[in-house]
């Protein structure tokens, strides 16, 4: 196995809150080189494996960003496997539904989650054949992504959707989470309008706002996490990762937060930033501890 080892679908049988449409998935270029993929209609995982003797049996689920409007997909995805596997790290992409999408039929809110829950099962499921240990399968999530992550990583134990086969029995817990650059409140002042406006719609009620803003709904088992903003992000505020760090700081759950000064946002891996090109290493660091 090597490279991209396989694509497969979440879903063997019908996509929950999905009905037929005549809509089409779409995947292009933007104009500064990023692929987007839109209107997401078979959401799947992209695998990318180390080497067996290479393997350190983690593994990190990656949830690209786009404002739950689209995916940066490989901007934020397929680039962060790549890079995970050089570490003896599996890298495993999410092509997630998007609320926007004229195929949902209800539930819009939910759909990414479902998806998200169905995929940690489904990698937990597939942790020996792939030579992952299924105690250490964490998730990584950029911007909405990030939203996408945090939102996993606390309403895991939360039904929503039918159960279709034996992997549905399995854990949907992360055993650790990163947030790059996260939207993680959908409350005003400090929300991303984009993305809660995709999720939610214009005119949100108070309820959905607050299920979904998940700084508000860490709890002691919530797992350990690892966060990273710029100051000047001009998106997301900042205040998305202090108000998370500060309630995994509240209920005792292990987080380390870095936050620099200048950065913006959307800035992946940023390569060709002096100060900040670095960030991965320290999430590698992190990862090396992790008990």
């Amino acid at each position: 196995m090597s490279a991209q080892d396989t694509i497969m679908p979440l879903w063997p049988k019908s996509i929950p809150n999905q009905h037929q449409s005549n809509e089409e998935e779409v995947i292009n270029k933007s104009d500064d080189g990023i692929l987007w993929v839109t209107n997401v209609q078979k959401p799947t995982l992209e695998v990318y494996l180390p080497s067996k003797r290479n393997m350190t049996g983690q593994a990190v689920i990656i949830f690209p960003g786009g404002g739950y409007a689209g995916l940066a997909y490989d901007w934020e995805g397929t680039d962060i496997a790549k890079v995970l596997t050089t570490k003896g790290i599996a890298g495993i992409v999410v092509k997630y539904r998007l609320p926007g999408s004229k195929s949902i039929s209800e539930g819009k809110h939910v759909v990414p989650l479902q998806d998200a829950q169905r995929a940690i099962r489904l990698v937990r499921s597939k942790s020996d054949e792939w030579n992952i240990d299924s105690k250490k399968i964490g998730i990584m999530g950029f911007s909405a992504g990030g939203h996408l992550a945090s939102t996993l990583g606390t309403h895991y134990n939360e039904s929503v959707y039918k159960r279709q086969d034996e992997v549905d029995d399995l854990s949907a817990r992360p055993d650790f989470m990163a947030l790059i650059y996260p939207v993680i409140t959908l409350g005003v002042p400090s929300t991303h309008t984009g993305s809660r406006v995709s999720l939610l719609g214009e005119d949100a009620a108070d309820e959905s706002v607050n299920y979904l803003s998940n700084e508000k709904h860490v709890q002691a088992n919530t797992p350990p996490t690892f966060l990273l903003h710029a100051m000047d992000d001009g998106a997301v505020p900042v205040e998305n990762s202090i108000m998370f760090f500060d309630a995994l700081r509240e209920h005792n759950v292990p987080t380390t937060m870095h936050v620099y000064p200048t950065g913006g946002h959307g800035f992946s891996l940023a390569l060709k930033d002096q100060k900040l090109k670095g960030w991965i290493d320290l999430f590698f660091d992190w990862m090396a501890n992790l008990d």
